[in-house]
């Protein structure tokens, strides 16, 4: 079996995540790493509590945003993984039947990690460009003496050559497992999924009863969700703040990360949707229901969590924000007391709206585009 650059290429969503898992990472820990080395010059106590709370920032930067990417891009990863060999059941059949083991077969899946490489070569590359603002809007009380800019290879090694290994380990280790099945259900291409029996019971109608069927057998759909409209609240609503609390690059990087991150997973998220339900989407025209009634069938199911995720993501933003100005800034004069934001909270609801009911119309002028040739030539 050979995973085509084609293949790796369909990753993009773990290649963006990456990106900006190490953008950030890398801009605050190289900041805190340069930081520490200037403590002994600091003489006031002014500065040492601006010292102190700029090392806190840096850490709590680092692993919150660092460690909920990571969480994501593992997701992303098994995701992709599972649909790979969904998609090429009979190719993993025939090399089975032909007395590859599982071991040989699961180590081409290490080719998964070059994706990762290159997410985090790309935002190590572009957080050293971006430090010397960095640099110069976090010092911008003089409080500190002047950071030079260090490059620091154990950095760059925990931060691009590491996260590769890790994954490319995890990639192999997981389809292995998943490659656990008989030769002949992979040739005969019989699903791999577990098949959640219907409720008997149930007297809905048609379309409601297979709006629900479709996120009981897609449930890992319902991370990526909630998730991509988490981000989006997360970040809209943080930006806004920190451009009081930080600065304006810190605003617009935020909110940069936050629509990155929401619309492709979103993106990736509805697209598998309707890639797994594209035959059930054409028997349903043939039948006569409308491309609108499709798109409800198949996508509105996932709606009340993309508005969970909206709220979590507004308690999130809230709660870590509060944690920042009333434990990390305390002791820091003229930083202004955070209160929720109602205003921007709305702005930021009226935007997901459009963006999100926006991308199913999309979806819903794609599924007209589906015809009935599509099933008769598989």
């Amino acid at each position: 079996m050979i995973v085509s650059f084609k293949d790796i290429f369909k990753m993009i969503g773990i290649l963006i995540v990456s990106l900006c898992a190490v953008l950030v990472s890398a801009m605050f820990l190289n900041y805190y790493s340069d930081l520490i080395t200037v403590e002994h010059l600091i003489t006031t106590e002014t500065a040492q509590i601006f010292y102190d709370a700029q090392c806190s920032t840096a850490k709590v930067v680092s692993a919150v945003s660092g460690g909920c990417l990571l969480l994501t891009a593992v997701v992303l990863l098994c995701f992709y993984i599972g649909h790979y060999i969904d998609t090429h059941q009979k190719q993993l059949g025939v090399l089975k039947a032909l007395g590859y083991s599982r071991f040989t077969i699961a180590k081409n899946f290490r080719a998964f990690g070059l994706t990762v490489f290159a997410g985090t070569a790309l935002g190590y590359v572009a957080a050293h460009l971006l430090m010397p603002k960095l640099y110069e809007i976090q010092n911008k009380d003089g409080y500190l003496p002047e950071l030079p800019i260090t490059f620091h290879p154990k950095l760059c090694i925990m931060l691009v050559l590491l996260p590769t290994i890790f994954f490319s380990l995890l990639a192999v280790v997981y389809s292995y497992f998943k490659l656990k099945v008989p030769a002949l259900q992979l040739i005969r291409e019989q699903s791999l999924r577990k098949i959640v029996p219907a409720k008997r019971d149930s007297d809905l109608p048609f379309l409601q009863e297979l709006q629900k069927s479709n996120v009981r057998q897609r449930k890992s759909l319902i991370f990526f969700i909630a998730f991509a409209v988490f981000c989006f609240a997360a970040m809209t609503q943080m930006s806004f703040s920190m451009d009081k609390l930080a600065s304006r690059m810190m605003s617009i990087m935020m909110m940069a990360i936050g629509l990155v991150l929401a619309v492709t997973t979103l993106f990736i998220a509805a697209t598998s949707v309707i890639k797994a339900n594209r035959k059930t989407i054409i028997m349903m025209k043939v039948f006569g229901y409308s491309a609108k009634e499709c798109t409800k069938a198949v996508l509105s199911g996932y709606r009340p969590w993309a508005y969970f995720g909206f709220v979590l993501g507004t308690v999130y933003q809230y709660v870590l924000l509060k944690i920042t100005v009333t434990i990390i800034f305390k002791d820091m004069e003229g930083i202004p007391d955070y209160q929720f934001d109602v205003p921007i909270m709305l702005i930021s609801l009226a935007v997901f709206l459009v963006l999100y009911e926006t991308l199913m119309f999309a979806y819903t002028k794609q599924m007209e585009q589906l015809s009935v040739k599509e099933v008769m030539l598989d």
